[in-house]
């Protein structure tokens, strides 16, 4: 069972603009071609229907956030200051540790130094207080 209509084809660049171009044909259709036609439609409905609810909440989700830090931009400072500070705390604390390994290891050649001048017959002149 076939019927003949007239169809307008959009050009195929987007599913969700409305195309510029339109063109006209006359095209037997049968049922099954029509029925394939129309969930085409609908998943393609329902698609641009997600996209629109993803993008209405990923705009809620941004103008949430932006609603937070306009509401308290003191918080966010005072967030930004104790970074700093944590920062450099971080920075001292690993100047510490670097100069403790470096006192070691030249405590330790100043040893190895010793042992060596000791086995040759040689020694360093210690004062004593």
């Amino acid at each position: 069972m076939t019927t003949e209509t007239l169809v307008i084809e959009p050009n195929r660049k987007s599913l969700f603009s409305l195309p510029r171009p339109y063109r006209t044909k006359s095209v037997d259709m049968s049922m099954e071609r029509m029925a394939n036609i129309e969930e085409s439609f609908q998943r393609a409905l329902e698609l641009k229907n997600m996209v629109n609810r993803w993008r209405n909440s990923h705009i809620h989700c941004l103008w949430q956030m932006t609603l937070s830090q306009r509401r308290n931009p003191y918080a966010t400072l005072r967030m930004q200051d104790f970074m700093v500070q944590e920062l450099a705390l971080a920075n001292k604390q690993l100047l510490m540790v670097r100069q403790a390994a470096l006192h070691q290891l030249f405590e330790k050649e100043h040893q190895q130094y010793q042992q060596e001048l000791s086995q040759m017959g040689k020694a360093f002149y210690i004062e004593r207080l």
